[in-house]
C-alpha cells in the first residue's frame, strides 16, 4: 500500500505464551490484530515477527508506521529468575545491615512470625559496603564524604566482578550531593559497572524501601538494556520510528527515558491491559468493574472504579517491595497453560506450574506431557480444534489420553470429561477467590461490579466466574486476546516526580511547597519535551502523601492546581480526610493534625486515543456456523457455534452457545444470555437479568 504519510500505530504485548499485536489506522480508526508465538530465549524475535505479520495483514510497509508501543515483562522476569549474586550495595557507614533488618511486618497468612522465614536478601552481606559521611534529614552535612572509603568499595566490587551497584545513602532524598559524588568516583574506578542512585530512582524517605527499589533498578538495568538493543537490531528499517515502552504507572515513555530508570517497567505488561479495560469500561457503560486477564501462564486482576484503575505506590516484585507508582494489579498462577497435577496428599491441583509457550499444552504440536487447562477445555468441547484462526491445530486425542491417565491416579473412576470439568472448576474458584480478596477485603460488594474478561484464556471461563460471585455481567471486548496490546495505544506518555519534605500542619511553609511543586513541574515538563512532546499536549497533575501526625504510613491524594495558599491547604486536608475515610472506614477530621510527607507531580503527554466505532444494528438473524458437542454439568449437549464477526449490534442469544474469534473463545453457559452492544462488546448475564437492548435490531436468537 502506498500512503502519503505514516498512519499506523502498532502496539506489541509480549506474554509468556503469545505475543499480541494491534495496529490502528490513525486516519480511519480501523483496527487489525494478530498473534505470534513468543520466543522466550529472545523475546525480540517474536516481537519483530509480530510487527512484520501485522504490516503484511494491512498491506503496509515501514514507511507507513507512525510509531510502536511495547509492554514487556523483561524487568520482572530478570529479577524473579536471575542470579542476584552480581549485585552490590553502597550505604552510609553504620547501616550495613539495612537489608538484613528490613521491616518487622510478616506476610499475611503466617500469623505467628515463628513460622515465617525471611526471603533471601537481594544482596548478601559481604557485598554491602559502607562509606563515611553523613547528612541530616534536612540535607545538611554532618560529616563530609570519605572519598577514600568510596574508592575502596569500588575497587572491592571490581575485584569481585560485581557488575551492578546500587547507591543508597542516608537522607539523599534531601541532598543528593554525596550520592552523586559516590557515583562519580565509582565510575572513575570501575567504569564497566552499572550504577543506580536512590536520589534518582526514589528520592523519598524510608531507607529500606528506597534501597530495595534502587537495587531492583540496578539489577534489571543491564537486562533491559540488552533487550532493547536486541529489539533495535531486529527492527531493521523500523529502527528510526518512535519506540515507546509501557510503565507500571500506566503511561508510556521513550526507550531512552526507560533506560534511565528501568524499575518503572517492573509490572508494565499487566498495566497495559488495565488501561485498555478502562477504555472499554467507559464505552460499555460499566464504569465499575474487575478486570480478569487470563493468559497462558497467569491471571491478572485489577479493580476499576469510575472507569479508572486503582494505583498504588506500595507494590512488590516477588518478595521485594518497590515504591514506584504502579497500577494495583493482583496475579495468581492460573492460565491456559497451567498444569493439572496431584499433590503428595492425593489432591488434584491446578497451577502455578505452567507449560508456557514451550513445550505448551499436550494438545499443541510438540506439546508437553502433562494436561493443562487448555487440554481440559478442548476435551469439554469449549474451544475449537484449532487456535489463532487455524494457525495452531490441536490434538484432542492426546489431551483426552493425558487427562484419562491423570484420572486413573485419583479415586472414584472418573471419566476424562468429569476430571476435565473438575480442573476447570478449580481454576474458576481460584479466580473467584482472588476477586473476593480484591473487593470484599476493601469493603466492596462484587455483586455491584461487572467482570471484564480478556486474554486468550479468559472468556472461555469468565462467565462461570461471574456466576460464582453473582456479578452484574461479564464483558468481553472486541479482540479480547489482544486488549493489552490495544491498551498500549490508548495511554498517554507519563513521567513521575517526587520529593520528600515532612511538614506538620502547624508549621506548613506554603512558599516552600510552591517552590517544590514548581521544581517538580519543570522537571516533568522538560522530561516530556526531551521525548518530543509538544508543550501544548503536556498536562501536569499534583499529588501529595499525607498522614495524621503520629501515623507511620501515608495516603496519596490529589493536590489542587494553581496558587499554593490557605485555600490550597484546606482543600488538600479535606481530600485527605475523605480518602482516609474511604480507605479505612474512619477519619479524624477536625480532631487530629496532619503531616505532609511527599510532594508528587505526574506529567502527561496527551495522545489521540483510538476510537471504537459503532456497529450496524442487526437486520437479519445471525445463524450459527455449526454445532458441536460441548460438556456442561454432567453431559454433552449439541451447542451452536457462532463466528463473532457475524454478530451485529443488538444481537441476543440464550445459552448454551460458543462464540469464536481470532485469538479467543467466549462460552455462554446454560441459564445465561449474551447480547452485543452498539460497539460490538459482548455482554453476558445471568438469564434472570433483563437486557437493555430489547427492541434493538432483529438479530434475536432468543426463543
Amino acid at each position: 500500500m502506498t500512503a502519503n504519510k505514516a498512519r499506523f500505530r502498532i502496539g506489541i504485548d509480549t506474554g509468556g505464551t503469545f505475543t499480541d499485536i494491534v495496529s490502528v489506522d490513525s486516519d480511519t480508526g480501523a483496527m487489525r490484530v494478530t498473534k505470534v508465538s513468543s520466543t522466550p530465549a529472545n523475546p525480540a524475535v517474536g516481537l519483530v515477527r509480530g510487527v512484520n505479520a501485522i504490516l503484511d495483514a494491512v498491506s503496509a510497509g515501514p514507511g507507513d508506521v507512525l510509531g510502536l508501543a511495547h509492554g514487556t515483562t523483561v524487568a520482572t522476569n530478570a529479577l524473579l529468575q536471575g542470579d542476584i549474586r552480581s549485585l552490590g550495595l553502597i550505604v552510609t557507614q553504620g547501616f550495613r545491615h539495612i537489608l538484613e533488618i528490613a521491616r518487622q511486618s510478616v506476610p499475611e497468612g503466617y500469623g505467628n512470625s515463628y513460622f515465617w522465614v525471611k526471603p533471601e536478601r537481594l544482596v548478601p552481606l559481604q557485598f554491602v559496603r559502607e562509606v563515611g559521611g553523613r547528612l541530616t534529614f534536612k540535607g545538611e552535612e554532618l560529616r563530609p564524604l570519605d572519598e577514600d572509603s568510596v574508592r575502596a568499595a569500588a575497587r572491592f566490587f571490581k575485584r569481585q566482578r560485581v557488575e551492578a551497584i546500587g547507591i543508597c545513602l542516608m537522607h539523599s532524598y534531601a541532598n543528593d550531593g554525596h550520592e552523586r559524588r559516590v557515583a562519580e568516583i565509582v565510575a572513575e574506578e570501575y567504569p564497566e559497572a552499572t550504577l543506580s542512585l536512590s536520589c534518582a530512582v526514589l528520592p523519598e524517605y524510608r531507607e529500606y524501601e528506597r534501597a530495595v527499589t534502587t537495587l531492583v533498578d540496578a539489577f534489571v538495568k543491564p537486562y533491559l538494556d540488552r533487550y532493547l538493543k536486541r529489539v533495535h537490531d531486529e527492527l531493521g528499517s523500523l529502527r528510526d520510528k518512535p519506540f515507546l515502552v509501557m510503565q507500571s504507572s500506566g503511561g508510556v515513555a521513550s526507550a531512552d527515558q526507560i533506560l534511565r530508570k528501568p524499575i518503572t517497567t517492573a509490572l508494565s505488561g499487566p498495566a497495559a491491559g488495565a488501561l485498555g479495560s478502562a477504555v472499554i469500561a467507559e464505552v460499555a457503560g460499566f464504569p465499575d468493574l474487575v478486570t480478569l486477564d487470563a493468559g497462558g501462564t497467569s491471571t491478572d486482576f485489577c479493580l476499576i472504579e469510575k472507569a479508572k484503575p486503582h494505583l498504588t505506590n506500595g507494590g512488590s516484585v516477588g518478595p521485594f517491595p518497590v515504591r514506584i507508582p504502579m497500577i494495583d494489579i493482583a496475579t495468581i498462577g492460573i492460565g491456559g497453560g497451567s498444569i493439572a497435577w496431584i499433590s503428595r496428599e492425593g489432591h488434584l491441583k491446578v497451577g502455578p506450574r505452567s507449560a508456557g509457550a514451550v513445550p505448551g499444552p499436550m494438545c499443541y504440536p510438540n506439546g508437553g506431557d502433562e494436561p493443562t487447562i487448555t487440554d481440559a477445555n478442548l476435551v469439554l468441547g469449549r474451544i475449537p480444534p484449532a487456535l489463532i484462526g487455524g494457525g495452531i491445530a490441536l490434538n484432542i486425542e492426546r489431551s483426552r489420553a493425558g487427562i484419562a491417565a491423570l484420572a486413573k491416579r485419583l479415586p472414584g473412576n472418573m471419566t476424562p470429561e468429569a476430571l476435565a470439568h473438575g480442573i476447570i472448576e478449580i481454576a474458576n474458584w481460584a479466580q473467584a477467590n482472588a476477586i473476593r480478596q480484591m473487593t470484599v477485603q476493601r469493603g466492596i460488594d462484587p455483586r455491584g461490579f461487572a467482570l471484564l474478561s480478556f486474554g486468550g484464556a479468559g472468556p472461555a471461563q469468565s462467565p462461570a466466574v461471574m456466576d460464582l460471585l453473582g456479578m452484574k455481567a461479564c464483558i468481553v471486548p472486541p479482540n479480547p486476546g489482544n486488549l493489552s496490546a490495544f491498551g498500549l495505544l490508548a495511554v498517554d506518555w507519563r513521567t513521575d516526580q517526587i520529593v520528600t519534605k515532612v511538614m506538620h500542619e502547624d508549621s506548613v511553609d506554603l512558599a516552600a511547597i510552591a517552590a517544590h511543586y514548581a521544581a517538580l513541574e519543570r522537571e516533568a515538563t522538560e522530561t516530556l519535551k526531551r521525548d518530543g512532546i509538544d508543550p501544548s499536549r503536556i498536562r501536569l497533575a499534583r499529588e501529595a502523601d499525607v498522614r495524621y501526625a503520629g501515623q507511620s504510613m501515608e495516603v496519596r491524594v490529589p493536590a489542587p492546581g494553581g496558587a499554593v495558599d490557605a485555600a490550597f491547604l484546606a482543600q488538600l486536608i479535606e481530600a485527605f480526610n475523605a480518602a482516609h475515610l474511604r480507605t479505612f472506614g474512619y477519619n479524624y477530621a477536625g480532631k487530629q493534625k496532619i503531616e505532609l510527607v511527599n510532594f508528587c507531580v505526574s506529567g502527561f503527554g496527551v495522545i489521540e486515543r483510538p476510537s471504537m466505532p459503532k456497529l450496524s444494528l442487526a437486520t437479519a438473524k445471525a445463524a450459527p456456523k455449526g454445532t458441536r458437542p460441548v460438556y456442561f454439568l454432567d453431559h454433552y449437549a449439541d451447542t451452536p457455534i457462532y463466528d463473532r464477526a457475524t454478530l451485529a449490534a443488538g444481537f441476543r442469544l440464550q445459552g448454551p452457545a460458543v462464540v469464536e474469534e481470532f485469538g479467543s473463545t467466549t462460552v455462554v453457559f446454560p441459564d445465561q444470555t449474551l447480547e452485543v452492544d452498539p460497539h460490538g462488546i459482548l455482554i453476558v448475564r445471568a438469564a434472570s437479568v433483563p437486557s437493555p437492548f430489547v427492541g434493538q435490531g432483529s438479530g434475536d436468537a432468543l426463543p
